[in-house]
Order: C-alpha cells, then sequence, then structure tokens
C-alpha cells in the first residue's frame, strides 16, 4: 500500500495529465467543453477516479461521457507515459455533482432570504401581547403600592 500523500500527488499529477490529453491528442467532435475538477487515486494506485464537469445541455454531457470512454485508452497511456509508477492505473470518468449541488444551495439560499425579509415585514409593525418582558420581577416600589 503506498503513501496517502503519493496517492495524492499522482492524483494531481493525473489529473493534469488527462486534462492536457483531452485538450491535445483527443480529437472527438462529441466532446464538449470540459473541465476536469478532481482526481482521486486509490491507495494502492490501481485504480484512478476523474471528475469533470461539462458546460452545455444534458445532450452535449451525454456526448461527452460517450466520448470520454472511448478515449478511456488514449488518456491511460498518456498517463502511463507521463508518471514514474510501476503500473499505470485504470481511469474511470464521474460527472462531477458539485456545481449541480452548488447551484441548488443557492436557491435555498435565495428562498430563505425572502422568507426572513418577508418575516421582517410582518414583525415591523407588531407589539408583545403583554408586557415586553413578562418575567420581569416587580420591584420593591411596585410591590408596597400593590
Amino acid at each position: 500500500m503506498a503513501d496517502p500523500a503519493r496517492a495524492a500527488r499522482l492524483a494531481d499529477r493525473i489529473k493534469v495529465i488527462v486534462a492536457q490529453a483531452l485538450e491535445r491528442r483527443v480529437k472527438d467532435p462529441r466532446l464538449g467543453f470540459i473541465t476536469v475538477t478532481d482526481a482521486r487515486v486509490t491507495n494502492d494506485l490501481q485504480h484512478a477516479t476523474v471528475y469533470y464537469t461539462v458546460y452545455g445541455t444534458a445532450e452535449e454531457q451525454t456526448s461527452t461521457k460517450a466520448a470520454l470512454e472511448s478515449a478511456k485508452g488514449i488518456l491511460r497511456s498518456e498517463v502511463g507515459k507521463n508518471i514514474t509508477t510501476r503500473l499505470t492505473p485504470t481511469l474511470t470518468f464521474v460527472p462531477d455533482e458539485v456545481p449541480v449541488n452548488a447551484a441548488h444551495i443557492e436557491d435555498l439560499l435565495r428562498k430563505t432570504k425572502a422568507r426572513d425579509e418577508e418575516l421582517a415585514e410582518a414583525s415591523a409593525g407588531a407589539t408583545y401581547a403583554g408586557e415586553a418582558d413578562p418575567y420581569k420581577k416587580p420591584s420593591e416600589d411596585e410591590a408596597d403600592e400593590a
């Protein structure tokens, strides 16, 4: 089993190699506007997972996925030429869900802010049903008067 730090360095190197190979070597017309966002390598350095995002429609994303699967051999050979490990790791391409999740969180925050503004408007002219502090203890002067 390799050192986790070595696996992390190798993952960073694989990310760069795959991105450069996609730009220079792969000439598939199905390949859309792709960005390699991350790569992770198992601690035994046998398998690498490459995360990517595609800017475009769902059809462009599926065609890019198919193009990556067909170019997997070329990309793996490029990785093998440019790293110094005994075995070249297998490559698995996974669409990155971070942009989708970030958009969902932004939407939730926008809705929450709108609800907070509505609540602030509703409570602007509100008054207390009783006293402002119902747990206030009477002072000695008020106790003598009662």
